[in-house]
């Protein structure tokens, strides 16, 4: 499968069978200067997406072949699909088929004869909102952060490259498109999905080696959505790296290494069996070796040194 262009300008792809009703659409689109690519079914729909991703679907409900259901779960499942909002046409009354559209994986739904105002406002609105989405996640793809977004049935939703790449190391051939959990971690994810389990709750998983793979709970982004992330333990490596990269002592490789775990001076403190003033005093050291002022800053330069 070659790797899907995104398009340089608002785009919609509309898949519709019926030839009355795509003149509409294109001309409704293209009068609010909206570039429209058009699919006459599923199949094609799925064809065109192999090769360009637009920023919206609008999606035909009822189609012969493969219908606008089981299109949309495809589509979802395809790689270049999965961020694309998808609003539902449909001149279905039943809310049986409303609630088949959204499980389907559709955002929204305009019902037939559509009003071309309120197509329009849908439309921008959720263009707009799937770029802020992919904002956010180009953002935390960028710091190299291990972080992985889980729904309702503990299925991963969404995943940095470099969470892809940890789970990939530790389960060779899981992919996130298939919808399946990594077979090793699933215990874990089941736990951490419980609705009691707060923030900066933590579950470790031994691999050997002295290596581990935590998991901490970060919060939810919604109702049904858990932030988790990874962190691959493997300390005695890590130091290393730490010392080499920032010329520091062993110590202050140690102190830095659980702050890019994430861990607080208290916790620090327990794991070195040091004083919590010790701890700042280390601090103090390797900000200004660093050349940083936060820990935050501190925590982002040893994450990069030690996904090297």
């Amino acid at each position: 499968m070659n790797t899907p262009l995104t398009m340089q300008t608002d785009t919609v792809l509309v898949v519709d069978d019926t030839p009355e009703s795509l003149r509409f659409l294109t001309d409704t689109l293209e009068s609010a200067g909206i570039s429209v690519l058009i699919a006459t079914s599923g199949d094609a729909a799925l064809a065109l997406i192999d090769h360009l991703v637009p920023d919206l679907i609008l999606m035909d409900a009822l189609m012969p072949g493969m219908d606008g259901f089981e299109a949309t779960r495809a589509i979802k499942a395809h790689p270049g699909g999965a961020g694309v909002p998808i609003i539902f046409m449909t001149g279905l009354t039943e809310s049986e088929h409303v609630v088949r559209a959204l499980e389907a994986g559709g955002i929204d739904y305009v019902r037939k004869p559509i009003v071309v105002e309120e197509l329009l406002a849908r439309v921008h609105v959720h263009m707009n909102n799937a770029r802020q989405t992919q904002g956010s996640h180009f953002a935390l793809d960028a710091t190299g952060r291990n972080l992985i977004a889980i729904d309702a049935s503990a299925r991963i939703t969404w995943a940095t490259p470099a969470a892809e790449r940890l789970i990939l190391s530790l389960e060779p051939g899981w992919s996130r498109v298939e919808g399946r959990q990594p077979a090793l971690l699933a215990p874990l994810i089941g736990r951490l999905m419980q609705d009691d389990v707060p923030a900066g709750q933590s579950l470790r998983l031994e691999t050997g080696g002295g290596e581990a793979i935590e998991l901490i709970a970060v919060g939810r982004r919604r109702q049904n959505e858990l932030l988790v992330r990874l962190n691959h333990l493997d300390p005695q490596a890590d130091i290393a790296r730490l010392q080499q990269g920032f010329s520091l002592t062993q110590r202050e490789a140690e102190v830095l290494l659980w702050i890019s775990y994430g861990k607080p001076n208290r916790v620090i403190s327990e794991i070195l069996s040091i004083s919590p003033r010790t701890v700042n005093k280390h601090l103090e050291q390797i900000f200004e070796k660093l050349g940083v002022e936060t820990r935050a800053a501190a925590a982002a330069f040893a994450v990069r040194v030690i996904a090297q």
